[in-house]
């Protein structure tokens, strides 16, 4: 064996036991890292745990506290709602009685035939309408010997002006037969008039007669049933609600009051609740801020 080859080995053996333990030192160190990722996996997971339930924690805090406000809303009786519902709507629109139609009070049947013209129409359209018909056809007589074309013509604008011009001159002719070309009272009368519903008889009645009645046009319908004062939706079962909630001396008022809210704040299909001052009382506005 050469000198070199005995050099080498020597070597060899000198320097095995160094790698040894420089490798062994590597597999210290190796270990040593993956337990202190380990550590900080668990600890992160901790974190991240602990800030999840903090979070559902807060979830579950903000629904128990909207859910303990609709609770307190939904324990008011509609009698205690309409205990502050009624004043705020006296102060904001007044107790006097008004109709928004136009008529002559001394030919009380122009309003029972403006009331006939407003469905599906505007009251300013009608009134815009009737300043020109009433003009043309000045008494009774006058709409009962009509053209029905001509009438159309004249109504055209209202909508709905082939069974408008219809009940016009239909309830013309009935009114001049059967009541001497007065206006009956009573609501059974009235709805034997030529397009003449609860809704236009109440009109009259309230206004022409003075006799408490409650009017539910579109407006009315969709007020009191976001107030929680109905849950129906047809006119007439929404009247009858009406009937036993509200006190009789705002029979009359909800119609004018209620027109004067869905027109300003109240609005359909989206309502200004941000700008309303019965969101206190109000069924819809408390739902809405649950759902939030």
């Amino acid at each position: 064996m050469t000198d070199k080859t005995e050099k080498t080995r020597e070597i060899q053996a000198e320097t095995a036991p160094e790698k040894t333990v420089k490798k062994a030192a590597k597999g210290a160190a190796a270990d040593q890292t993956e337990s202190r990722a380990g550590k900080a996996g668990k600890t992160g997971k901790a974190v991240k745990s602990t800030k999840a339930g903090s979070a559902e924690k807060k979830k579950k805090t903000g629904k128990a506290g909207r859910s303990a406000k609709k609770t307190v809303t939904e324990k008011m009786t509609i009698e205690e709602r309409l205990q502050g519902i009624l004043p705020l709507l006296d102060a904001r629109y007044g107790t006097d009685l008004k109709t928004y139609l136009h008529y002559n009070k001394e030919k009380p049947w122009q309003l029972l035939f403006s009331t006939i013209l407003s469905a599906q129409c505007t009251d300013a359209r009608v009134n815009m309408v009737t300043k020109d018909l009433f003009v043309k056809y000045p008494e009774l007589e006058d709409f009962a010997k009509a053209d029905l074309r001509e009438m159309e013509e004249d109504i055209h604008s209202t909508g709905f002006y082939h069974h408008k011009a219809k009940s016009l001159i239909g309830a013309a002719q009935k009114l001049l037969s059967d009541y001497d070309g007065q206006l009956p009272s009573s609501i059974e009368d009235l709805t034997s008039l030529p397009g003449v519903g609860r809704k236009t008889a109440n009109v009259v009645r309230g206004n022409v007669f003075g006799q408490a009645s409650i009017v539910v046009d579109t407006h009315v319908k969709r007020v009191t049933n976001r107030l929680g004062l109905t849950d129906q939706t047809d006119p007439v079962k929404v009247e009858f609600d009406l009937y036993e909630v509200l006190p009789e001396d705002h029979w009359i008022l909800i119609n004018q009051q209620g027109i004067a809210l869905g027109r300003e704040i109240c609005k359909a299909p989206k309502p200004r609740c941000g700008e309303c001052f019965l969101t206190e009382y109000c069924r819809y506005y408390q739902n809405q801020e649950e759902d939030v």
